[in-house]
Order: C-alpha cells, then structure tokens, then sequence
C-alpha cells in the first residue's frame, strides 16, 4: 500500500479523504445518485478537523466536507510526540483504545485512526479498533478520543 498523498493549502492545512461513498436513494422518478465524503484537515501540530460532505458529484461533496472540517477543530494535547496518556473510547458500536509509545515507535494503528493521528502531530502511538469496520463510525471515535485527552503536568 503506498503512502497516502496529503493536500497542502497555503495556510499549512493537510487535508486527506478518508472515505467517499456513493449512495443512492429510491424516488418515484428512479434512482437519485449522490456521494458522501469523509475528510480530514489538520496542521500536524496539534489541530484536527474531521467532517462529511454530501453532493451529486465527488469533487463537491470533498469541497463541503473541507469546508466544514475547517469550522470543526480541535486541539490535541501532545506530550514528547505522542499522547500524554490512555485513552479507552466506545462511539456507537466503535471501540478504540489508544496508548503513547515511546520515541521512535512510530503509529502502530490501522484504519483511519493512523491518518488522522498524522494529519494532527502524533509521530508515535499504540492502538487498537475493535467491532467495528466501518471508517466513518471509527473516525468521529477517534475525535471522541482525542477531545477526552487532558493535557500532561
């Protein structure tokens, strides 16, 4: 699997799709088609903005989600590079667990989880998703995980 490419603006904001769906709907005229996007926008030093942007083609539904992800931020407290502590999360039927490593460690975590712990400045951490296969669900876990970290004393 080769390394995903990241979008950088001109303020310093990676953005990365993380999924696109295409998602129809029965009408009494036939089908209507739309897509649902799911992107992520950080600046890879302690801000995160995750959102879902719906439209009839890809290209404006990435666009709305951008748009609203940049509206949505966080701040994630980092201690040495990693999280300052455990974090255990359930979101819907999402389980994640999260852990700091040591220097050097690099993300040891699948899924959307390692993109969207890079896009926000996490250079090593430990974890695991559990029940749960669907990225959009695991995503907004790992918001909710990452809006529970308290900073480290």
């Amino acid at each position: 699997m080769s390394r995903p490419t990241y979008k950088i603006d001109n303020q310093g904001f990676a953005e990365e799709v993380l999924e696109i769906k295409r998602v129809s709907k029965k009408t009494t005229g036939g089908n209507s088609i739309s897509f649902t996007a799911l992107v992520a926008v950080g600046d890879r030093e302690g801000k995160i903005g995750l959102a879902l942007g719906k439209g009839h083609e890809v290209p404006q539904a990435i666009q709305k989600a951008v748009k609203h992800a940049r509206k949505a931020y966080i701040t994630v407290p980092i201690h040495n590079e990693t999280l300052p502590h455990d974090v255990n999360v359930k979101f819907k039927s999402a389980h994640i667990i999260l852990k700091p490593a040591p220097q050097g460690t690099g993300l040891k975590v699948g899924g959307v989880v390692r993109t969207i712990l890079s896009l926000s400045g996490v250079k090593n951490a430990s974890g695991k998703i559990l029940r749960s296969r669907n990225s959009t669900t695991n995503a907004y876990a790992v918001m909710k995980a990452l809006k529970s970290l308290r900073e480290r004393l």
